[in-house]
């Protein structure tokens, strides 16, 4: 699993998945049978939004440290309680596709970080508001 991986994990996010496929009861056999048609296996579910920023509100406000979440990619690996190394953080950027020309220079990898870690989050059903994108 990657730290994204964890990251959306940490968020909530699939926790009201559906069942997996195939776990629903089988068709019945039985010759001359009637019953109702089958729901399909592979019908889309659609993506329900997460509350991110109430979730990191919320995590902010228990922690005994003032973390800013909202511009520090440091801070907010903390907040989730992620390793916010600069070995973690340069895993997360490439991972997410960080250029090259940022991972040399820590201060900007970590402002590409940041916003492509919010527009992730944006991506994948988090309601990330504009201003943090």
């Amino acid at each position: 699993m990657g730290l994204f991986s964890s990251i959306l994990a940490k968020l909530g996010f699939g926790d009201d998945a559906a069942p997996p496929a195939g776990s629903a009861a089988p068709a019945s056999t039985t010759a001359g049978a009637q019953s109702a048609p089958a729901t399909p296996a592979a019908a889309p579910v659609a993506i329900s939004q997460v509350d991110v920023v109430a979730k990191l509100e919320a995590l902010s406000a228990a922690s005994a440290q003032k973390l800013n979440w909202k511009v520090s990619i440091v801070d907010l690996m903390k907040l989730l309680g992620l390793d916010s190394s600069l070995a973690a953080r340069k895993e997360l950027a490439a991972e997410l596709g960080c250029p090259g020309d940022k991972m040399g220079d820590s201060a900007q990898m970590n402002i590409w970080l940041h916003k492509a870690v919010l527009q992730r989050l944006a991506d994948n059903g988090g309601n990330i508001p504009s201003e943090l994108l």
